[in-house]
């Protein structure tokens, strides 16, 4: 593990502010070679180079933090079309799934479709650019899919899909609504309750992208061979590239082993080729596919309850994300930014009939598995999603890639962002027993819903929508534990204490000291 190295400063934070420590640099890899010369998306930020004052005194001028460096265009495009091809097949999949579901027909399904990658590409650019106070101007890339997309199915069949499309726009007011409350919340929300969320939620990404690879069991071809061969070619071509490529050749590996592994099914008889050139040139997403909205409270309040878990995932991966580009962030500003980023774009989505628009864990690992660490990127796969939506022929191209190809490079790109939840746990103090346990019982809880599907079978059904969220439950648990441990359970023992004293408390006592201190014994760290 590289050194931590000092960042550039981005903004002091506030007296008060509960923000991380800054995190590890990403070393120059030592194995790139000789002969090529450092990537700068990878030297450190502020002692990268120092460049003379117009007079040539050769004082050093302020650089930009990687993350806001605008790198040449050809790059920036090339690995923004990386961000893209892995995770296209989560847009189509979700609308592909939402069409099958509902039995929509062909014509509203291309429809969908395109206003999926359209909004997609939106969301990307909010996100990443930050205009004004929304998105936190961090690589990300916005999805739908997931589990917004389950409750709106579910409202979707039990009211209608003008009722359902009606529940994601309030839950999209809904967000604004109660985001200052939960701005407030974030100081109980250390690093010891993310880190144990996002390994929560690496591993619930790793399963979904093992789904792709295997099918669902009971269904036809599950786990079917060609599958599983191919998925495994792929991941074998991502370690090939990146053991055997340096530089920019290396930064594309994961994209590169998406390439040679769709090469492979290819000869193999797996792509459907024919899928590609059927239909026209151009789409045009369609405001309000289902008709006018219906605005129905009750049938809203599943996606209202998921907001709020949705709002501490955000945390999360703004966090990690941060981490990831070696950023240091304030979460009480900057949380805020990725929540009203999900917001403005799940408003527009309900528009045009699409689920709630979330922030993407899969992007976080393309960036810390290629070190680029540039916001201009996820910017640029928000242009390239954005012509996706209007260009037809792009959009079959990318569906037919095989899942199995999809999967493999996906379990990859997910299991770095587990490693990065590790990571984040070995800076919060596990070796106190109160930290081990509560990560502890916040990843039993929040893994039995991943590992064992339809444990809460006989829940009724909106209890059961918010128990089946292990990374909901995993976050609320983990912050609930934090707050009764670390912050009720001390002042309740310092209350205990009674009256101030002057003399040293002896070993393990929980008086105050002669200098007016509580110590906490290890019981109560």
């Amino acid at each position: 593990m590289s050194s931590p190295r000092k960042t550039q400063p981005q903004r002091r934070p506030q007296p008060g502010t509960d923000q991380e420590p800054p995190a590890p640099a990403l070393a120059p890899d030592p194995e790139s070679g000789p002969e090529s010369a450092p990537d700068p998306e990878l030297a450190p930020g502020p002692e990268r180079a120092s460049a003379p004052t117009a007079a040539g005194a050769g004082v050093d001028a302020p650089q930009p933090h990687p993350v806001d460096e605008c790198r040449p265009l050809g790059r920036i495009l090339l690995f923004g079309i990386q961000h893209v091809l892995v995770m296209a097949a989560t847009p189509i999949s979700a609308i592909f799934l939402m069409s099958a579901t509902l039995r929509l027909d062909p014509g509203l399904t291309v429809n969908l479709l395109s206003a999926a990658f359209v909004l997609s590409g939106v969301g990307s650019l909010i996100q990443s650019l930050g205009p004004w106070k929304f998105g936190p101007r961090l690589p990300f890339v916005m999805l739908p899919g997931g589990a917004p997309l389950i409750l709106f199915l579910a409202i979707a069949e039990q009211h209608g899909l003008r009722t359902a499309t009606g529940a994601v726009i309030l839950t999209a007011a809904f967000y604004f609504v109660v985001l200052p409350v939960f701005s407030r919340l974030l100081a109980f929300f250390p690093a010891l309750v993310i880190g144990t969320m996002i390994v929560i939620v690496g591993i619930n990404l790793v399963k979904v992208g093992a789904v792709l690879v295997t099918g669902r069991p009971g269904q036809p071809g599950f786990a079917d061979p060609l599958n599983l061969g191919l998925a495994m070619a792929t991941i074998g071509f991502t370690v090939a590239f990146y053991l055997l490529f340096s530089g920019i050749l290396r930064q594309l590996a994961v994209m590169l082993g998406l390439l040679a592994g769709t090469a492979l099914a290819a000869v193999l008889g797996a792509v459907d080729l024919g899928r590609a050139a059927d239909g026209g040139l151009l789409t045009l997403p369609q405001l309000m596919p289902f008709g006018s909205p219906q605005f129905n409270l009750v049938a809203a309040v599943p996606l209202m309850l998921y907001s709020l878990a949705s709002m501490a995932e955000a945390t999360g991966q703004t966090v990690i994300n941060a981490e990831a580009v070696g950023k240091k962030i304030d979460k009480r500003t900057d949380v805020p930014k990725t929540v009203r980023g999900d917001a403005l774009t799940s408003l527009f989505g309900g528009f045009f009939g699409l689920p709630l628009m979330v922030t993407s864990g899969e992007n976080i690992g393309i960036v810390r598995v290629t070190g680029v660490r540039s916001r201009y990127v996820t910017a640029a796969a928000g242009v390239v999603l954005v012509a996706i939506g209007f260009l037809a022929p792009v959009t079959r191209a990318i569906s037919v890639i095989p899942s199995a190809v999809v999967g493999g490079t996906a379990m990859v790109v997910f299991a770095v962002i587990t490693v990065l939840g590790v990571q984040m746990l070995g800076r919060s103090d596990l070796d106190k027993h109160t930290s081990t346990f509560v990560c502890a019982v916040a990843l039993a809880l929040g893994l039995l819903p991943i590992l064992v599907p339809g444990v809460y079978g006989g829940f009724p059904p909106n209890v059961r929508i918010l128990l089946e969220s292990g990374v909901a439950v995993g976050a609320f648990v983990a912050a609930a534990l934090n707050i009764l441990f670390h912050h009720v359970r001390p002042s309740v023992t310092t209350r205990l204490a009674g009256a101030p004293r002057t003399t040293p408390s002896p070993a393990g006592a929980t008086g105050p000291t002669a200098s007016g201190t509580t110590p906490r014994t290890e019981s109560d760290r």
